[in-house]
């Protein structure tokens, strides 16, 4: 299985919430992670690419491979941060 997903990573769960409640009321996901996001990914609209199971950390893998699609999920906590993850397609 793979699957390409986009993410927002940020510091705090307060600033993955503004930027969710942003999103919720048709705010650009890309546009969006490139203002905010602190991964390199940001600079692409946090676009991660196509990559399979056990690549990313597993409440990462989680949201990507288990939740629905074209959603926005999140935040989830890992080591790096709070993300708010968009999984775009599995296949």
């Amino acid at each position: 299985m793979k699957a390409c997903a986009c993410h927002i990573l940020v510091k705090n769960k307060d600033q993955a919430e503004k930027i969710k409640a942003q999103l919720d009321k048709g705010g650009d996901f890309h546009q969006l992670a490139k203002k905010h996001s602190i991964c390199p990914s940001g600079k692409k609209g946090g676009d991660l690419g196509e990559f399979g199971p056990g690549k990313m950390v597993k409440a990462f893998d989680n949201v990507v491979f288990k939740k629905e699609i074209l959603k926005v999920h999140g935040p989830v906590k890992t080591q790096f941060g709070f993300h708010l993850i968009k999984t775009l397609y599995r296949s």
